[in-house]
């Protein structure tokens, strides 16, 4: 058979209004961690409550996941996706008020975050279980490739955006824009042809949530990889971030270079997209995770620390080898779950996937004091070499199949 077009999931009405809808939206989140960051900052606040309001966003979504996932598979997806989009519009726009007016205070920005993180919860569930909903089975890759590469690039552009508009305009203009972002996709879900609509809910939450337990915990591949991230996200990507950060500007030149190390991230995961989009393998989660094992030199080599350049690299490299991944995990992921509990399953690893990662922010800095920065970063690199190969020697992973799905239904 051949292979669909790259850019065949454009072809669909659906699809390019959901694309446009979400890239937008995704490019206005980018820029808020750095709106609320100097929003905080510049009214006097310090590093530990800048934390606690982009905390209370990943809180609250990590608490409320398993719920938006139970309920997207309840109830239509498209509808849970549009309320979650109201109540972030409200939100932002709460928040640029206080901004614009001078009202702030660290504990309104983290109970609006609480509630921004809230709509997170319900939204990414949702997102996951409408896709193969609106698109045939083909066309899944491709859908899947091309949100990455949204993603990524919001990642490089935002930021530089959103610092721009806090110096231009102050912080206010910045989160007011991400507003905004949600009113255009919840505009563009309203336009979406009625389509094939989760099941009624006849049963308690609580067995919902089970039966999405129970699909979870039955396939060895997908609780295989969902814990590798979790531990991943503890010990190599939190401490890198963080530690990373200080080897920056100890060492190598300072926060430039550092922002210029996550772009190179940023564009390999670009780049990562675009090959996503033509690669197609027999064997897609062990690709996917082999795909991802370059990303191992990176902790250490801020450890040495080498070159700028040599790390800009291996930032490029592994931020590709991610993007790649994660094109292969969502598609697997929606051509294996049963489509009535795929936003149940897709919340579970969310929170598998996530849960660990504040806690990894909170032990970086006294693992570093205890160890040296230096060892901690060889730790991570090694840490991560040791969960790559885990996954690698599952079974399920290395065996498992494409599968070619049947087209969606009509």
């Amino acid at each position: 058979m051949r292979p669909p077009s790259r850019l065949a999931a454009l072809k669909d009405r659906n699809f390019r209004l959901l694309f446009v809808g979400q890239s937008l939206s995704n490019l206005g989140d980018q820029m808020t961690p750095v709106a609320i960051t100097f929003a905080v900052l510049n009214h006097h606040g310090n590093a530990r409550q800048v934390g606690d309001v982009l905390g209370a966003g990943t809180a609250a979504m990590v608490i409320f996941l398993l719920f938006g996932g139970a309920v997207a598979d309840r109830v239509s997806r498209r509808l849970v996706m549009l309320s979650a989009d109201a109540l972030r519009f409200v939100v932002q726009s709460g928040v640029a008020i206080l901004l614009f007016t001078g009202h702030v205070s660290v504990l309104a920005l983290a109970l609006l975050s609480a509630l921004w993180g809230t709509g997170a919860a319900f939204f990414n569930p949702a997102m996951t279980g409408l896709l193969p909903q609106l698109l045939s089975g083909e066309e899944l890759q491709a859908a899947n490739a091309l949100r990455g590469i949204s993603v990524a690039l919001g990642g490089v552009i935002g930021p530089a955006v959103a610092g721009a508009l806090v110096a231009l305009g102050g912080a206010g203009s910045a989160v007011a824009l991400d507003a905004a972002s949600f009113a255009i996709s919840a505009l563009t879900l309203v336009r979406l042809a009625a389509s094939h609509e989760a099941r009624a809910g006849t049963t308690s939450m609580l067995r919902d949530l089970r039966e999405g337990w129970d699909s979870f915990v039955s396939r060895r591949w997908l609780w295989s990889i969902v814990a590798e991230f979790g531990l991943w996200h503890l010990l190599v990507l939190a401490p890198l971030f963080v530690l990373g950060a200080v080897v920056a500007k100890d060492e190598l030149g300072g926060a430039t270079i550092w922002g210029l190390i996550l772009a190179a991230f940023g564009l390999g995961s670009v780049l990562g997209g675009i090959l996503a989009l033509h690669w197609r393998p027999r064997r897609p989660l062990y690709a996917a995770t082999l795909a991802t094992l370059p990303f191992v030199v990176v902790p250490a080599l801020f450890a040495i620390p080498a070159p700028v350049p040599v790390i800009v690299v291996a930032g490029f490299i592994g931020g590709g080898g991610f993007a790649i991944f994660g094109t292969q995990w969502e598609t697997t992921m929606q051509n294996e779950v049963p489509p009535e509990v795929l936003s149940r399953v897709s919340a579970y690893d969310w929170l598998g996937s996530t849960a660990l990662l504040p806690v990894g922010y909170l032990i970086a800095g006294p693992i570093a004091a205890a160890i040296g920065i230096k060892m901690a970063l060889w730790s991570s690199s090694v840490a991560c070499l040791v969960l790559t190969l885990a996954v690698l020697a599952v079974p399920d992973v290395r065996h498992l199949r494409r599968r070619e799905p049947s087209p969606a239904p009509s």
